[in-house]
């Protein structure tokens, strides 16, 4: 591993941690609420999606289910 050839003084790491900024970052903006309404609705559709998926694909995990296709296709290989 490369070390420095010249030691560094300790009270410099420690000015190092102190050290803060003077820039100030730009102040946040809110959000209008139109965008607010917009995150709202699309939250909405994406689990409004997840619950109809679930309502609809329900039923067809169903293992007792009566008059699924494997069973249409067993009964019509037992029949001549």
């Amino acid at each position: 591993m490369f070390r420095r050839g010249e030691p560094v003084p300790f009270a410099f790491i420690a000015e190092a941690e102190s050290f803060q900024s003077n820039v100030a970052p730009p102040p946040r903006t809110r959000p209008s609420t139109l965008r607010i309404a917009g995150r709202a609705l699309g939250t909405v559709l994406v689990l409004a999606g997840l619950v109809a998926a679930a309502l609809l694909g329900g039923p067809a995990l169903d293992p007792h289910q009566r008059g699924s296709v494997g069973s249409q296709h067993e009964e019509a290989a037992r029949t001549p």
